[in-house]
Formats: structure tokens, C-alpha cells, sequence
């Protein structure tokens, strides 16, 4: 695969993943963040959130999203600075160029794709925005656009307060469709030369994430099935977290083949109904049908429970928490990883899919502005411009 150049104004969570996507493949990623302005901290303010594990600005919360990317500051409210930028873009033939502020920016910034296409003509350009740029004031965040996309009203207990989700998934979901439609831009690209641009909006990737329950609304359906189901899915019974002795586990009966061969088991067995041979009739029963599950499972350890649904092939999952995730079999040897500026090596999250020889270290995130300089003389600022940008307030001193 050729590596390409991306070069990328991020800060928060859903850019800076797609990035680390393409880091991942062993891309060139340049993150771009704005210079200080004596009036808070400078930079992503994500990298002052959670603990100091290596310094002020590089701490918890900002690691693995950042993970194998160079870090410049610009001052893009300058001329001079958007002058850079449009100069970045030819002399390192970035491919791609990522943004993630309010679209109202764009243009004020020199960001907006028709500034940077005069320069670079074959330039993908990619946008993440809230409501995409029809919306240019209204700023994205991942549990705000989780409340207006119907994700809070989905999630929870029927009878309690909506919850959000327990990762931050527009942000992410937002990402994918960058990294998605970056890869089929650069494929068009390969056949017709042209570049594109690519505007991803958080409400409506996150809508489109709505398959199972925004269509029902025209077939009619009842209110239970578009609101909260808790633990529970709401077309397929019985699934759900199921007490034991000693903890909780997860089963999912998927098909009413599953369901014969779980009331074949002897500890199941008192559930068989004529009504609940099938799926519509354990739908109808499905109060009554979760409380005899858990009151069956109470009476059994969980790996007794868990053994016996095994041994019926009947899905089901232990309920790991995040710690116990990174020690399953299936994904401890495919976890990423870096190491900190003091040697320790910190284990992150597996890439999505493995791809032949892909890395799996990666370096560790820079400091603020880290690569500013180099990047500049790699496009042939010269030292003097350099301080002279200095000066003028363009890039860090």
C-alpha cells in the first residue's frame, strides 16, 4: 500500500480516531493544532484531560487517539499562517486534509476546500462537523448528538432515566466514515485524477446507525419497540444479562432452533411452553419469560450456567469489564501498543481489522508543536522565515 500524506486540524476524539486510522497503515499524519493565545492552555484541549502520565500536555485521556502522528502549531487567523498552510499542502503533496472545527471556520481559517483544491487540485478534503455545513454554527459533541439521535432515548432501564452510551460511539462512528470515505475518494481519485469533498455529519451518521428501529415507525409500531429495552433486545426473546449465584452472564437465544436446544437442558427445562416454541410467542410472554430465566439462573454458578450453554452451542458471554477485555485470548496478542518517554510500555486498543503487516507499536504522541520547525524546513521555510513567523506570532516561538 502507498503511504500517503495526511495532514489533519484536529482536536477532541472523532478526527483525531479517523487519523489514528490512518496512522495505523503506516500513513504519514500531520496533526495541526491552533497556537496559544495567552488565554488558556494552547493546543487540543484534550491533552490536558486525565492523569499526568507523561507530561502536562500529554496526559490519559490524550494518548491513544494520538498515537504515530507529528504535531505543528499554526496561528491560521493570520494571513501568514493560512499562507503556511497553503504551502504545507504542495510542498509535502498532502493527500489528504482533515478538519473537525465548525464549518462557520472554514473559510476564515483558509481551511475551506476551495482554498486548499487552488493549491493542490487532486486533494482529498474531509470535514467532520455536527450537522454538516448547512448547520455552520453548531458545535459537535458525542453526548449531545447522542441525545438528538435518539441514542439516550434507547438506552436505559424502560422505567429509568435515558442513559448514554458507554463509549463515545458518534464520535467514533464519525471517524469510520472519514477513514470510509477518504479510501473510496482516493479510489476515484486513482481513475479519474480528481480529488473530493467529503463532509460527514454526526447526526446523520449516527441516524444511520438507526436501522432497527427508525423504519418501524411507518410499520406502525408499538412504543416499546423505539425506547428503552434495558439489557434486553426487543425483537429477539429471550436475551438478556441473567442473575447467577455469583455474578451475571449474557444469553442470547437468536432463532427458535436455539431455544429448543436450551429448554433441552436439563437446568432449562421447566421454561418449555407450547406458547414459547416460538419467537412471536416468547414476545408476547417475555415478562413472564424473563423472570422464570432469572429465577432458574439464580439457583447456578455462572460457569455452570455458562457450561451448560455451551454445550448447547446457545450464545452467551461472561460480563467482562474493561480489564478483562484486554486479556482475552482472542484479542491479547493483537492489542497496539507505545511506550513512554520514561520506557514503560502502555497496551491500547487492537486495531479494527488485522491487515499483513501492519504495526502494532506505535510513537508515543508529541508534544505541542512539537515537529513544527522540521515540518516547515521540510517544505522549504528557511531558518530565517521561521523566526521570522516566530515573531510575527505564527508559530511557536
Amino acid at each position: 500500500m502507498k503511504r500517503r500524506t495526511v495532514l489533519s486540524l484536529e482536536q477532541a476524539l472523532s478526527m483525531p480516531y479517523a487519523t489514528l486510522r490512518f496512522a495505523q497503515l503506516g500513513w504519514r499524519v500531520i496533526r495541526i493544532e491552533a497556537l496559544g493565545s495567552g488565554r488558556g492552555l494552547p493546543g487540543d484541549p484534550n491533552r490536558y484531560i486525565g492523569s499526568r502520565v507523561a507530561d502536562d500536555d500529554r496526559r490519559s485521556y490524550f494518548i491513544a487517539p494520538n498515537v504515530g502522528k507529528e504535531a505543528i502549531a499554526l496561528n491560521l487567523k493570520t494571513a501568514a499562517g493560512r499562507e503556511a498552510l497553503k504551502r504545507l499542502v504542495g510542498e509535502l503533496n498532502v493527500d489528504v486534509f482533515c478538519c473537525n472545527t465548525v464549518p462557520e471556520r472554514y473559510a476564515p481559517l483558509g481551511i475551506d476546500y476551495a482554498s486548499l483544491a487552488a493549491v493542490k487540485p487532486d486533494l482529498i478534503w474531509a470535514g467532520i462537523s455536527a450537522l454538516g455545513p448547512e448547520y455552520p454554527e453548531v458545535p459537535g459533541y458525542d453526548p449531545v448528538i447522542q441525545a438528538m439521535a435518539g441514542y439516550v432515548e434507547l438506552t436505559g432501564n424502560p422505567n429509568d432515566t435515558p442513559v448514554l452510551c458507554g463509549v463515545p460511539v458518534i464520535d467514533l462512528k464519525a471517524g469510520d466514515e472519514v477513514y470510509a470515505n477518504v479510501m473510496l475518494a482516493l479510489a476515484e481519485r486513482a481513475e479519474s485524477g480528481r480529488g473530493a469533498e467529503i463532509h460527514v455529519s454526526m447526526l446523520q451518521a449516527a441516524a444511520s446507525w438507526l436501522i432497527t428501529t427508525l423504519p418501524l415507525v411507518d410499520f406502525d409500531c408499538e412504543p416499546w419497540e423505539i425506547t428503552r429495552a434495558g439489557n434486553e433486545h426487543r425483537k429477539f426473546v429471550p436475551t438478556n444479562v441473567y442473575p447467577a449465584r455469583d455474578g451475571f452472564f449474557y444469553m442470547a437465544i437468536g432463532s427458535d432452533v436455539q431455544w429448543r436446544r436450551l429448554v433441552a437442558l436439563p437446568q432449562f427445562a421447566s421454561l418449555a411452553t407450547d406458547e414459547r416454541l416460538t419467537n412471536e410467542g416468547r414476545i408476547r410472554d417475555r415478562v413472564n419469560l424473563q423472570r422464570d430465566i432469572a429465577a432458574v439462573t439464580r439457583g447456578l454458578g455462572t460457569e455452570e450456567a455458562m457450561a451448560a450453554l455451551r454445550s448447547a452451542t446457545i450464545p452467551h458471554a461472561r460480563i467482562n469489564g474493561v480489564v478483562a477485555v484486554r486479556e482475552l485470548e482472542a484479542l491479547r496478542t493483537r492489542l497496539t501498543s507505545t511506550v513512554m518517554p520514561d520506557g514503560k510500555r502502555v497496551r491500547m486498543q487492537p486495531m479494527a481489522v488485522d491487515l499483513p503487516g501492519a504495526a502494532r507499536e506505535f510513537a508515543f504522541p508529541a508534544k505541542y508543536g512539537e515537529h513544527t520547525r522540521p515540518v516547515l524546513r521540510e517544505a522549504g521555510f528557511s531558518d530565517d522565515e521561521c523566526r521570522a513567523l516566530a515573531a510575527a506570532g505564527v508559530i511557536p516561538s
